[in-house]
């Protein structure tokens, strides 16, 4: 709350604000303020070919009567500004409901995330800095790269949540991603590839371990791709392995667990909840708690506690993630899974770090069971249609799996299939649960929120493959 004190927001404002939103009558309201700033730089040749910072400020106000929500939102942060907005809110949502604003009182929220360098305190040439060391490493680890283009990228967000019950919820989110590509030539060929790491940390995040696996990282991957063939096309057992593979559960799946998807009838889980869609040993979990994971939150964006919330238990289909909205619509708790990509967004439900909890398999003895197939170590980006759950995947790189051992290489593959089908079909499920260290950002009507996402190991008895004619 102190932050904000500094822009002249205090808790009777809020009221005041508050008491304008409930006037023509509603169900519920709030107000989120946010404050946030972000940071880029890009080294390309040697040459810092980038830099930028943005800062925002503003604040939305909604309106909520059943169903209906009306939002406006202003970046002018005085009381008449605020109270213009929260009128045009309520004359978009009018009901019949009378309610007035309870005194406002802050909430502690818990601590998920504090960053022990905060990004507002770090100066340009540190950051550029690390992405020149992060350029000397790459060249350094293989005598056959020649091009490597680097980046970094931090933000900080404040923001603030008032609520007409009296909640007034404060958070601090900081973030950083890095980002390594490299490009190598052998024999008159070039291959390229790169990785990335990210979290909710400040600059202490770039420990000397972390950036050299970065680094060795994007370089093993670009020099693999020298020896590696085309994967057979067709349907066969398929692996996935623990980490990155959980983009698939994450579009695939934790989409069509979203409750407005179900809400309004979009997704094939909609009236699946109680129901079967998984072997025994398969449990899906959406957690907003893990420290310092890039998905994780302190508070959802309507002042919620996040959880860990199991959506598919043992198999069975437990429930979806739920906003406040779709909640109240089901007669269930929230899940803290509100979210909005910025004070100019409405809340929607959404994932934050999805994954499958693990089993009792190791990863050596799901790789000796499978006589022929393929393994799946790094997914990249893909296709799904939301409602049926309907996929294609591009796979940035794995192995053939021949008699029980990962042999060659393989590049340039699809997985195409079924979200659901593809939980129905697994078979073993590995003891190595990792959750991916990635700066993956999730896309969902026109906002873009960061996630997490993560896997133990996993397979999967059939998937069409895409890649070449036997």
């Amino acid at each position: 709350m102190n932050h904000f004190l500094s822009f002249g927001i205090d808790a009777e404002l809020c009221r005041r604000v508050l008491a304008v939103a409930l006037s023509r009558g509603a169900d519920d309201a709030d107000l989120y303020f946010e404050h946030s700033g972000s940071t880029s730089v890009a080294l390309s040749d040697g040459k810092v070919n980038r830099a930028s910072t943005h800062v925002d400020l503003g604040v939305g106000v909604r309106v909520v009567v059943g169903d209906q929500v009306g939002y406006a939102y202003t970046e002018d942060l005085s009381e008449a500004a605020m109270i213009a907005a929260a009128r045009v809110a309520a004359e978009i949502a009018e009901g019949t409901r009378r309610t007035a604003p309870v005194a406002l009182a802050p909430r502690a929220v818990a601590d998920r995330y504090s960053a022990q360098q905060p990004w507002e305190q770090v100066d340009l040439q540190t950051r550029v800095a690390l992405v020149r060391e992060w350029e000397r490493r790459a060249f350094a680890a293989d005598a056959r790269v020649i091009r490597v283009e680097t980046s970094l990228g931090d933000s900080f967000k404040h923001i603030l949540i008032a609520r007409p019950d009296g909640r007034l919820v404060y958070d601090y989110q900081p973030m950083t991603r890095g980002w390594v590509v490299c490009t190598a030539e052998a024999a008159g060929k070039k291959e390229s590839s790169n990785a990335n790491l990210a979290q909710r940390a400040g600059l202490e995040f770039y420990t000397p371990e972390r950036t050299d696996r970065m680094c060795r990282k994007a370089v093993d991957d670009t020099v693999a791709l020298f020896e590696a063939v085309k994967a057979p096309a067709g349907e066969m057992t398929v692996v996935l392995g623990a980490g990155s593979s959980g983009i698939l559960l994450h579009e695939a799946i934790g989409h069509g667990l979203e409750a407005d998807f179900n809400r309004k009838g979009i997704s094939i889980f909609a009236d699946r909840v109680g129901q079967r869609i998984a072997p025994a040993g398969v449990t899906v979990v959406d957690d907003g708690t893990l420290p310092h994971a890039r998905g994780s939150i302190n508070t959802d964006d309507e002042g919620n506690e996040p959880q860990r919330t199991v959506l598919v238990d043992d198999g069975i289909l437990r429930g979806f993630l739920h906003d406040e909205i779709s909640a109240r619509h089901y007669g269930v708790p929230v899940t803290g899974s509100g979210r909005r990509e910025s004070f100019r967004h409405v809340v929607l439900p959404r994932m934050r770090s999805t994954y499958m909890d693990p089993g009792p398999y190791s990863p050596d003895e799901i790789v000796q069971s499978v006589k022929r197939g393929i393994y799946c170590a790094d997914f990249a980006n893909g296709q799904v249609q939301i409602g049926a759950g309907d996929f294609a995947f591009y796979v940035r790189r794995g192995f053939l799996i021949e008699d029980g051992r990962l042999t060659r290489p393989i590049k340039d593959v699809n997985l195409i299939g079924n979200g659901p089908d593809v939980l129905a079909t697994v078979e073993m499920v590995g003891n190595d649960l990792k959750i991916d260290e990635g700066g993956w950002t999730c896309g969902k009507d026109g906002q873009s929120v960061p996630v997490s996402q993560g896997m133990p190991t996993v397979k999967v008895s059939k998937l069409s493959v895409g890649g070449v004619s036997a």
